[in-house]
C-alpha cells in the first residue's frame, strides 16, 4: 500500500510541476508591448500643463509604463517630431483598453488642441 500512495503523490507532483512550468514558458513567451508617439506640438507651454499632467498619470493607471518622453529629439532619416514619448505595456489587450478608454478619449480632446499625435503598437521580443 505504501508503494501505491509514493506512486499516486508523485504523478500527482507530476502533473503539479508539468503545469507550472506550462505557466512559466507561456508567461515568458508573451512579448511585450511598445506605443510610440511622434507628436508634433505647436504650443508647448499649453501641451505641458494642460495635456501631459493628465495624460501620464492614465498611461500608468491602465499598466503602462513611460520609458522615454522629450522634446530632444535626434532626427536620423526624415524630419524630426517637437516631442516623442515611448511607452512600455505587457500586451496589445492593456494599449487597446487604455487608447479606447472614455478617460483617454477626453484627455486627448485637449492634447488635440496643443499637437498632432501619429501612435502605434510594436511588439518587443519576449524576455529571455
Amino acid at each position: 500500500m505504501k508503494i501505491r500512495t509514493t506512486v499516486a503523490l508523485a504523478i500527482i507532483a507530476g502533473f503539479g510541476l508539468g503545469a507550472a512550468t506550462v505557466a512559466v514558458i507561456h508567461a515568458q513567451a508573451k512579448p511585450p508591448v511598445y506605443v510610440v508617439a511622434e507628436i508634433d506640438v505647436s504650443n508647448m507651454d499649453a501641451y505641458m500643463k494642460e495635456f501631459l499632467p493628465k495624460a501620464a498619470p492614465l498611461v500608468q493607471k491602465y499598466g503602462g509604463r513611460v520609458i522615454a518622453a522629450s522634446a530632444n529629439v535626434t532626427a536620423l532619416d526624415g524630419q524630426r517630431p517637437s516631442r516623442v514619448a515611448i511607452q512600455h505595456w505587457e500586451s496589445i489587450e492593456k494599449v487597446k483598453a487604455w487608447h479606447r478608454s472614455a478617460e483617454y478619449k477626453e484627455i486627448r480632446k485637449i492634447g488635440d488642441k496643443y499637437a498632432k499625435f501619429r501612435l502605434y503598437g510594436v511588439e518587443g521580443r519576449p524576455s529571455q
